[in-house]
């Protein structure tokens, strides 16, 4: 397919002739048509166009794009005609220009080259192909051309391929058929180029190229060839492995590895045979790239990857043979980038030897490797590492710990390259690369200690969070000190004093190379350089030390606080690295800037620059004010040294003449004012002050912002000495705005705004003892008059927020007065929350506003607890929820108030947590904590990722004050630890880097405060290390590193706290966040997994209750899965409780219980919920059989909710439960205590509204049910669908045929061999219940089980006989029925045992025949009597046979057909077994012949078929022999017609018995039984009538006739054949 498509545009017709004869091919190429316009060809006839102004024509009129080739296979024309043409037109004109020159030939060809790389469209056919053929004439020109101009006429065909791909392709491949020496070289050099250049789009030519190549190999004879062959080779195999990366940018289908492999391998072979032990060097090198470029291609391919990887001892033996190894380096890390690529098991044999190669590469010491082949090197390593990351950092450990120091400096400098590699799982790895490095800190070998330096600074380039693993600053400043140690002690060769100062050098390089620009390594490196500003041992490096300081200095002071949220990782590094004393750092500094500012290398100079950006870090005070208020320092103390009224008074004037000329809103006016003010607050001229303020006040434009700022800062400077002054002076200045007509004016309300914060600012600066007594009513009182004359104003409420911060901050600062109350703190505060409600969430106004509050809530009187939580909620509310800048840009806002919005967002999250930790600290840590805790909780919880994030940072805040204030005791755990755990435990794994290691941090001093009231060590540096794995890409790697935080989180939550965990953890598995539903899921099974059996027993009911609310309050399945695995673990550690909670739960039973119900009966526990259940079940059911008959409806209903939810429980386990083996052992308990609660709920209404019966199901259907599912496990499938078939479940549930089905399911257990001894223990004492029904089914079932031989086996037939005895007297006809049937079943079980108990039995049976209340015992003992006479012989049962004769005889003619059936087949059974008692039976016979003969008629079939029955068997005990022959030979005769032929014979031989019949017939028609009379009166309609028509043929001529005439004249007529007949 690849040849196919390969030559696709191959032209046969000029392929053919140029191979025969290029120079006669070349005239057979002509150009198409004009290629000038007809206006020009004047000019073009007598002037050739120069090619480069051709060229330039030509892009000026630019390329034009078109359709690659038109419909008849020729290239249509463009969209731009004209520039197509003018482009043919250039090259055409260059081709000429090459027919007739030979010199210049070079020249002319690289301007075609340069022509053809501008080629936007599609020459035509013939352009291109004159110019392959040109090009193709100079490159086999066996001589004359000179190298030069093949290598140029090679570039025009792979510049020509740029479109034409296809065409040059397609040319060259028929050349590779017969190579000649040198004037086939540039051919395969081409080739070579092609493959280099168009990579993807040679891929299709692979199979013709590579096999048209091997079949020349043989031919290639020099050493430049194979050389040129081989780089063919290279470059085509580059280009497949290409392909395998980027195989999606390609239009054509995927090709497969195997058929990309198939050409490669028999090349891999032949070189690998013939052309691998070459000995020229340059054959060599070309060989080796030849063969790892090959090896790369068949690693892709499974059936050639073992040969790839036998070459590989080859390669690496290549270090011996070459001179230059830099080649096998090469092909080493092109074949690890494959393996790499195809993620293939490298053998561990060969790994080692990879490494042992590479390794000793980079330790050579006689010939060090060359800059650029030691990193190929290193990269071979680094490729290793992502292969096989185990052992190669193994291998290096081996050589870091044992080997020898260039072993040691190559193990680090790989160690170095891996830190600079991107991949993500060597970032992963970086704190391991750390610790390995860490072990040869120490090394004395100053080769070594650099190599330690050199992966330092690349640490530091490269990770902040690996640099925080390791103090790499303090080492060094340590190796700074170890050099200048070393070098002090003077006894250093001068090689080792080289080497020493090479490494300060090194140390000061480091440091001054860092980049700080990186929030985190910034974060990180601010406190632990400041540690080595002091010591004077680290003189040295004060020059790169201060310059770094001073960056980072400068950075954060442009960043704000923003890189706290941009390393979050970083933000216990001060707690890693103790600052120095500010006074220490001033008193070095200033030490070091007193020398000569460029003495030292220029350390004065740089002291002096950190200095001046140090001013906050020396004193919190000194700060921004630095620059501005030292000169004002200087002023104040040059009055007071002055001391003139008079001097003073003029400097004042002077200043405001000044103000006046200077320029407005430059510093020099911002400074004047200040200066101003403190002149006057030296002043002692009253008169003038007042003046001073006055005009300013009133001569102030206050809408410009920088006058109203002028004038706030005279007038409140002024207030520092005239203090009382100052304030008149302002309140007369207010009565002014009351008489403005307009009171709603721009000036106005700046006015307002401006007085507003003139009286913040003067209380801050009024004298103390003056401050309290003025600033209820002058003070507070006139800024809230202020504010609610202009409210609406937006100036106005900032003004507000400024002014009441200034006013709380001075009664502050006053310090403890024990008597002062501010009373209008409250009406301060809601006009505040007033103000965040008003304001925009962005307004700068809510962090101010949130300030105020904070310094206000400090004042007394005390807020109470409500007000406090109702503060910090809506300030929650007013911060937490803020937009982010994208947001608002997303919502069509402008962009602009961006970086404003931030510092906003910043500002506020800031004194957010401010006021936090206020309250905390203004009453009992533990209570307010809880307020504050719950609070957060909304917002830890939140959908929104920034919501989330700022939450957080406010709980880093409250912990870290929740731990400065709590007083830890032991034994005392905190209240809500577990609260804070299940909700900071999901955001480890939250969308937002900066929320998961805010989250880290806040776990991390949790576990702090708990380790204070433990013995317990705190784990919280082992979480700072986990923090740093937060960052990892991946979702897997981010819940491995929060489980393994969840595991030390959950060791100290204290076990009383379970509930509040899982309550907490429930809210985040509830969320719509993947990665929080899986983080929290995992951190609650990591809870119960750790923790679950020392929860306490009281714990779990709630916490039940809490995951089966997470089951419906969700229909996800991740969340579902979470919570039924919690409830797994919990039910594994407490599974008692766990069971009585979700017994509890009322039925019907909701979709989620039975969900929850299989979980468990699906899991490991399923074996024992199963046994419990079981033994639950049968204690429900042993207290429902004692419960008092007398039970109110109501209370009955409740009760029976247990047994029932027991067994809807117990359903559910068994359908998912799947061992059968435990269901039958549990069957001797299940079996008794569902058929239990069966047999109790017969004959019973539903009063419970359970939901779960249907219209015809009935209350015992529930049981039924369960005792399907148990059998289901118990029996094969035969018995199942017996039970099926015969309806057994739809028996027992139904009252009526309970027994019927409780019958039929012994005797399937019988045959099942399923009733083991305990069941039959446990049904026992049923017998004698005072529960009727449960009376009625164990007689039922023990009816059924006597048939079998067992009991006679296992001697329970005994106490069964007598048992059954005994309830054959019950009061409940069924059980007196069901007992009947056990004596008779009696006969079948135990026969040989029935003679024993016959009398007994016989008793019981006869006395049942008596039974009146009840057809049904009288049946079962006719039933009965049939079975036990069957096994007895009538000298057995002695004289009760008459007695049951003369019962059964009763029988004979009643209304049931079962009665008269049992009772006819019962004479039969008493005529077989009467054998020995002929006399006294015939008696009995003769009595009851009339109704045998009777009921051959009988309307029942079966009456009838067993009424034959007996009569055949009862013949023998009749008088007459005729009639008894008759009988016995009617053995074919229907009922009827043997009622016939009896009465016939009758009728001739015994007229008194054939009257006797009549007799009987017409009492059976005169009684209440139907079915007699029908019988009675068939046969007196039929048999009679027959026997009149006899008698009237027969009679004699006489008046009347008698029985013996009849009888005779019946013999007559049946001696008479004729006679006969005619009857008939």
């Amino acid at each position: 397919m690849l040849g196919m498509m390969g030559l696709v545009c191959q032209r046969a017709t000029l392929h053919k002739a140029f191979f025969l004869n290029p120079s006669s091919a070349l005239s057979c190429v002509s150009v198409q048509g004009p290629v000038i316009s007809p206006h020009c060809a004047e000019e073009t006839c007598g002037t050739e166009l120069s090619p480069s102004i051709q060229l330039g024509f030509f892009t000026c009129v630019g390329p034009q794009s078109g359709p690659a080739r038109g419909e008849d296979g020729g290239r249509a024309a463009g969209s731009g005609p004209a520039a197509v043409a003018t482009f043919a037109a250039v090259v055409t004109s260059l081709l000429d220009r090459l027919q007739g020159v030979e010199d210049g030939r070079a020249e002319i060809y690289r301007e075609l080259e340069s022509v053809l790389w501008h080629d936007e469209s599609h020459l035509q056919n013939s352009v291109v192909d004159r110019v392959i053929a040109v090009a193709f004439e100079d490159l086999q020109a066996a001589q004359g051309v000179t190298a030069a101009v093949r290598t140029d006429a090679s570039g025009v065909l792979v510049a020509l391929a740029r479109s034409h791909l296809h065409d040059v392709m397609s040319v060259l491949q028929g050349h590779l058929k017969a190579l000649e020496g040198m004037s086939e070289e540039f051919v395969l050099i081409t080739l070579r180029n092609l493959a280099a250049r168009y990579a993807l789009q040679c891929v299709p030519f692979v199979e013709t190229t590579l096999s048209a190549l091997h079949g020349v190999l043989s031919e290639v004879g020099s050493s430049r060839l194979l050389r040129t062959v081989c780089g063919v080779v290279e470059q085509w195999c580059r280009g497949i492995n290409t392909y395998f990366r980027e195989w999606e940018k390609c239009a054509f289908p995927r090709l497969g590895a195997a058929q990309l492999c198939a050409p490669v391998y028999p090349l891999f072979r032949y070189v690998g045979r013939n052309w691998r032990r070459c000995e020229e060097e340059e054959v060599k090198q070309a060989v080796l790239r030849a063969m790892g470029a090959m090896m790369g291609v068949l690693l892709h391919a499974e059936q050639h990857r073992e040969r790839a990887w036998e070459q590989l001892l080859w390669l690496l033996h290549q270090y011996r043979e070459v001179r230059e190894p830099f080649g096998v380096t090469t092909s080493l890390s092109y074949f690890l980038g494959a393996v790499a690529d195809v993620q293939t098991l490298v053998p561990r044999a060969k790994l080692l030897a990879i490494n042992a190669a590479v390794h000793q590469q980079l330790c050579d010491e006689i010939e060090p490797p060359s800059p650029e082949h030691r990193a190929e090197l290193c990269r071979c390593a680094v490729l290793q590492a992502q292969i096989c990351p185990a052992e190669t950092i193994v291998f290096l450990y081996c050589k870091l710990r044992s080997g020898s120091k260039a072993d040691r400096v190559a193990a680090v400098e790989v160690l170095q390259a891996l830190v600079r590699s991107d991949a993500a799982e060597m970032r992963e790895k970086l704190p391991l690369f750390v610790k390995l490095v860490q072990s040869v800190r120490g090394d004395p070998a100053a080769q070594v200690r650099k190599a330690v330096l050199h992966f330092i600074g690349e640490l530091l380039r490269s990770s902040a969070p690996g640099c925080s693993a390791w103090d790499v600053v303090g080492h060094i400043f340590s190796e700074f000190s170890r050099a200048s140690g070393r070098l002090a002690m003077g006894s250093l060769c001068a090689v080792e004093a080289r080497e020493e100062r090479a490494v300060q050098r090194l140390c000061g390089h480091v440091l001054g190379t860092l980049d700080v620009s990186a929030g985190g390594v910034a974060k990180l490196l601010w406190p632990r350089l400041l540690r080595y500003v002091v010591p004077a041992q680290y003189t040295g490096m004060l020059v790169p030390l201060c310059r770094c300081l001073r960056a980072l200095a400068e950075r954060q002071e442009s960043a704000g606080r923003e890189e706290e949220e941009a390393a979050p990782e970083a933000l216990e590094s001060e707690e890693l690295a103790p600052l120095p004393a500010p006074q220490a750092l001033l008193a070095r500094l200033l030490v070091v800037a007193a020398v000569s500012p460029h003495a030292g290398g220029g350390r004065g100079a740089a002291a002096l620059q950190l200095l001046q950006a140090l001013p906050s870090t020396i004193h919190g005070a000194v700060g921004a004010k630095w620059a501005a208020e030292i000169p004002l320092l200087f002023l104040r103390t040059s009055l007071e040294v002055v001391g003139s009224e008079a001097w003073t008074v003029g400097l004042s004037r002077e200043l405001s003449q000044q103000l006046g000329s200077s320029p407005r809103l430059s510093w020099e006016k911002r400074f004047l004012y200040k200066a101003l003010g403190t002149a006057l607050a030296a002043c002692g001229c009253l008169r003038h002050v007042q003046e001073q303020t006055l005009r300013y006040l009133q001569e102030a434009n206050y809408p410009e912002l920088w006058q109203a700022q002028g004038m706030i800062s005279v007038v409140s400077r002024c207030a520092e000495s005239h203090f009382q002054l100052a304030l008149s002076s302002v309140k007369a200045f207010m009565g002014t705005l009351k008489h403005q007509k307009q009171s709603n004016t721009v000036r106005t309300r700046a006015t307002r705004a401006a007085l507003m914060v003139v009286y913040g600012r003067m209380a801050l600066r009024a004298p103390r003892e003056q401050l309290l007594a003025h600033i209820e009513r002058d003070i507070v009182g006139n800024v809230l008059q202020l504010y609610r004359e202009g409210r609406q104003d937006a100036q106005l409420r900032l003004s507000l927020v400024q002014s009441v911060t200034e006013i709380s901050l001075a009664i502050g600062a006053v310090g403890a007065c024990p008597r002062f109350e501010l009373c209008r703190k409250r009406e301060l505060l809601q006009t505040l929350l007033e103000v965040i409600q008003e304001e925009p969430q962005e307004s700068p106004v809510h962090p101010r506003a949130i300030v105020a509050i904070e310094q206000l809530s400090k004042l007394k009187p005390h807020l109470r607890r409500e007000e406090k939580h109702n503060l910090l909620a809506q300030c929650c509310q007013g911060v937490v929820r803020l937009r982010r800048p994208e947001q608002m840009a997303k919502e069509g806002e402008t962009g602009a108030a961006a970086p404003h919005t931030s510092g906003v967002h910043a500002l506020s999250l800031r004194v957010l947590g401010q006021l936090v930790a206020a309250l905390l600290r203004a009453e009992p840590a533990p209570v307010c904590f809880k307020d504050l805790v719950q609070v957060l909780r909304r917002w830890l919880t939140s959908a929104h990722a920034c919501e989330r994030e700022r939450a957080l940072q406010v709980c880093v805040q409250l912990l870290g004050t929740y731990e400065e204030r709590r007083e830890h005791r032991r034994g005392h755990a905190c209240e809500q630890f577990g609260s804070l755990a299940g909700l900071l435990g999901p955001l480890t794994c939250d969308v937002s880097a900066v929320s998961r290691q805010r989250a880290a941090t806040c776990l991390g001093r949790l576990l702090q405060i708990g380790a204070k009231t433990t013995d317990e060590a705190a784990w919280s540096n082992e979480i700072r290390r986990l923090c740093q794995r937060l960052n990892a890409v991946t979702s897997e790697s981010l819940l491995t590193t929060s489980t393994n935080i969840a595991k030390l989180v959950c060791k100290s939550c204290p076990a009383a706290q379970a509930t509040d965990f899982t309550s907490a953890i429930v809210e985040s598995l509830l969320c719509a966040r993947p990665m929080g539903v899986w983080a929290a899921g995992r951190w609650m099974l990591t809870f119960l997994g750790e923790r679950g059996e020392q929860i306490f027993q009281e714990e779990v009911p709630q916490m039940v209750t809490i995951l089966s609310s997470c089951l419906r309050s969700t229909r996800q399945s991740t969340p579902r899965g979470f919570a039924l695995r919690a409830m797994f673990l919990l039910a594994r550690s407490h599974q008692q409780p766990v069971l009585d909670s979700l017994l509890q739960k009322r039925l019907p039973m909701d979709s989620d219980m039975v969900e929850l119900w299989r979980s468990l009966g699906r899991s490991t526990l399923g074996c024992h919920i199963l046994v419990c259940l079981t033994k639950k079940l049968r204690a429900a059911g042993k207290s429902s059989h004692q419960r008092d008959c007398c039970t109110q409806e109501l209370g009955s209903s409740q009760a029976a909710l247990e047994p029932r939810t027991i067994t809807r429980a117990l359903s559910e386990v068994l359908v998912v439960l799947r061992s059968k083996t435990l269901v039958q052992h549990l069957l001797p308990s299940l079996l008794p205590s569902l058929l239990g609660q069966v047999s109790e709920t017969l004959g019973e209404e539903m009063a419970l509204s359970l939901g779960e019966l249907g219209s015809n199901d009935t209350p015992g259907s529930l049981f039924v049910e369960a005792l399907e599912l148990v059998l289901a496990r118990c029996l094969e499938e035969r018995w199942l669908r017996l039970l099926r078939e015969q309806g057994v479940w739809a028996s027992l549930a139904d009252p009526q045929a309970h027994t019927a089905g409780v019958c039929l399911l012994a005797s399937v257990l019988i045959r099942a061999e399923l009733v083991p001894q305990r069941l039959v223990q446990s049904l026992f004492p049923w017998l004698g219940s005072p529960s009727a029904n449960l009376r009625l089914t164990a007689t039922a079932f023990f009816a059924e089980l006597v048939k079998d031989h067992l009991v006679e086996k296992t001697k329970l037939l005994k106490p069964l006989l007598k048992a059954l005895l005994e309830r054959s007297r019950d009061p409940i006809n069924t059980v007196r029925q069901m007992a009947m049937r056990g004596v008779g079943n009696v006969a079948s079980g135990a026969p040989t045992k029935l003679r024993g108990h016959r009398a007994a039995v016989v008793e019981v049976l006869c006395r049942g025949l008596e039974d009146v209340a009840g057809a049904e015992v009288a049946a079962e003992s006719l039933l009965a009597l049939v079975k036990v006479l069957g096994q007895l012989k009538a000298s057995a049962v002695g004289s009760a046979l008459a007695d049951i004769a003369r019962s059964t005889r009763a029988f004979l003619g009643a209304e049931e057909e079962v009665l008269r059936r049992l009772a006819f087949t019962l004479y039969g059974t008493l005529a077989s077994s009467a054998s020995g008692r002929r006399s006294s039976f015939s008696r009995e016979v003769e009595e009851v012949f009339p109704s045998l003969v009777l009921h051959l008629r009988d309307p029942a079939p079966a009456v009838s078929d067993a009424c034959k029955g007996a009569l055949h068997l009862c013949a023998p005990f009749l008088g007459s022999k005729r009639v008894r022959r008759r009988i016995a030979t009617s053995a074919g005769l229907s009922a009827a017609e043997l009622q016939d032929e009896i009465c016939s014979h009758l009728a001739q031989d015994c007229p008194a018995l054939l009257e006797r019949l009549f007799s009987t017939a017409r009492s059976c028609c005169m009684g209440s039984c139907q079915a007699s009379q029908v019988t009675a009166v068939t046969v007196l309609a039929t048999t009679g009538a027959s026997v009149c028509v006899r008698g009237t043929k027969n009679e004699k001529p006489r008046d009347t006739t008698t029985e013996e005439d009849v009888f005779l004249g019946h013999n007559a007529a049946k001696s008479n054949p004729a006679q006969r007949g005619g009857a008939g």
